[in-house]
């Protein structure tokens, strides 16, 4: 079965820097979509970011020009750099790989912590 394991989360103070990693245990089809999304208390999930097989990024408002979504085909891994953080992106970061023609191809990470401090 496919898992998606992720790293990076932490703690870091306002204006900082982290970079969140989300690797499959194995081989992925290359039509996969990777995305991002994240979770603070009390609120929806949200797509923060996406990036398609063929390298077509989109963000959230919130955080473009901050964020940087990217992946590592040979790696099966996507990433997601986050500069410049402010204390709003605290939340619970998913990764999620997904196939649009495939709709029971959905996996997700079990989830890592952002918390910036002011």
């Amino acid at each position: 079965q496919m898992q998606l394991v992720e790293s990076g989360g932490g703690l870091v103070q306002a204006g900082g820097s982290l970079r969140l990693s989300c690797a499959a245990s194995g081989s992925i089809p290359s039509p996969t979509t990777m995305n991002w999304y994240r979770q603070a208390p009390g609120k929806q999930r949200e797509l923060v970011a996406s990036i398609t097989s063929g390298g077509s990024r989109n963000y959230a408002d919130s955080v473009k020009g901050r964020f940087t979504i990217s992946r590592d085909n040979t790696k099966n891994t996507v990433y997601l750099q986050m500069d410049s953080l402010k204390p709003e992106d605290t939340a619970v970061y998913y990764c999620n790989f997904k196939r649009l023609a495939l709709a029971r191809y959905d996996y997700w990470g079990q989830g890592t912590q952002v918390t910036v401090s002011s």
